[in-house]
């Protein structure tokens, strides 16, 4: 009699497990994610110079760092140089959303550019707040990674009495004119944990120094505050961006501080099937240069891994809009 009900306990069993291993295969998506209003007005503003002006249009760097992006755009008529003396005179540049400095707007003018300034409004706000120290003789230190393209644009927004510090250690060592009168602004896509401790350091050696409250954009917030939640739910993350992105970068950083394995891939072409075992929760995120359809892309792909269902979280609602950048120079 026992021996006649024990198959069927064991099929019952086995088929539970099978049902729940199948229902643990989700994706999950984070909310906030992908384009900010900066990069949209970026992309926007090169697109609607190519459809004003006409081909070719050449742009100073990757308007945004993000592969797929730059790919589109080049196809449309956009050239992308990383020195303007590449820039025929009389030829419209257009500067990337991370922005510029002082020197290089001066040298487009003594090459007889014309040029658009898609530099984003949030950096934009940086070098204003920058600049504004500057004027009132006071040292400014930048918290941000040496040679990004937006630190070096922030830096170039004045002479000097500017230092750019990336870790403790430079924090530690630096060395002001005149340590009383100093302030501190930050790079717009770092993670508020990279600039806590260099923060910490600056606070105990400079009492003193002005602080900005954060210049870290509200899109590059959001997107770490979701990229976090969603750590916490998910066995793995996927994190779609370029390798040359920041914010994309600091993401990954994000969910694995939470103690998830997360990877960096620029499409589902990047992601090794190695990477799903013991993976019943996979959450994707993207940064904020990384198109929609990128997202899409990674969805289908673990729907023919067998993950089936995509639920996006809870998330906060972005409502920032740019207007597209416009030619400075009058034709």
């Amino acid at each position: 009699m026992f021996g006649g009900k024990l198959v069927p306990v064991q099929c019952y069993c086995l088929k539970l497990r099978e049902n729940m291993s199948e229902e643990m295969k989700e994706i999950i998506l984070a909310n906030p994610r992908g384009f900010c209003a900066g990069v949209v007005r970026a992309i926007a503003t090169v697109r609607m110079a190519i459809e004003s002006h006409g081909a070719p249009i050449y742009v100073l760097h990757e308007i945004v760092h993000n592969r797929h992006v730059v790919d589109e755009l080049k196809v449309l008529g956009a050239v992308f140089v990383e020195h303007l003396s590449l820039v025929p005179p009389g030829a419209i540049c257009i500067f990337s959303a991370h922005g510029v400095s002082r020197q290089m707007q001066q040298m487009a003018t003594a090459l007889e550019l014309r040029t658009i300034n898609a530099t984003c409004p949030l950096v934009s706000s940086v070098h204003r707040m920058v600049e504004k120290y500057h004027r009132q003789g006071i040292e400014v230190i930048i918290i941000g990674h040496h040679r990004h393209p937006e630190v070096e644009g922030t830096a170039g927004r004045v002479g000097d009495r500017v230092h750019i510090v990336s870790d403790e250690a430079e924090a530690e060592a630096l060395v002001l004119l005149d340590p009383e009168q100093v302030a501190y602004v930050t790079q717009t896509t770092l993670s508020q944990d990279e600039v806590a401790g260099i923060r910490a350091v600056l606070l105990r050696r400079f009492p003193g120094i002005r602080e900005p409250g954060t210049s870290i954009c509200y899109a590059t917030q959001n997107r770490q505050n979701a990229a976090r939640a969603l750590a916490r739910e998910c066995d793995l993350v996927l994190v779609v961006g370029s390798k040359n992105s920041s914010n994309s970068n600091r993401l990954r950083e994000v969910a694995t501080r939470n103690n998830t394995r997360a990877y960096l891939i620029d499409d589902e072409g990047d992601i090794d099937p190695a990477w799903l075992v013991g993976a019943g929760r996979v959450g994707i995120t993207a940064g904020a240069s990384a198109p929609e359809r990128l997202v899409a892309g990674v969805v289908s792909w673990l729907g023919s891994h067998g993950y089936e269902g995509a639920r996006e979280m809870v998330g906060r609602e972005e409502r920032v809009r740019f207007s597209p950048a416009a030619l400075i120079d009058s034709e």
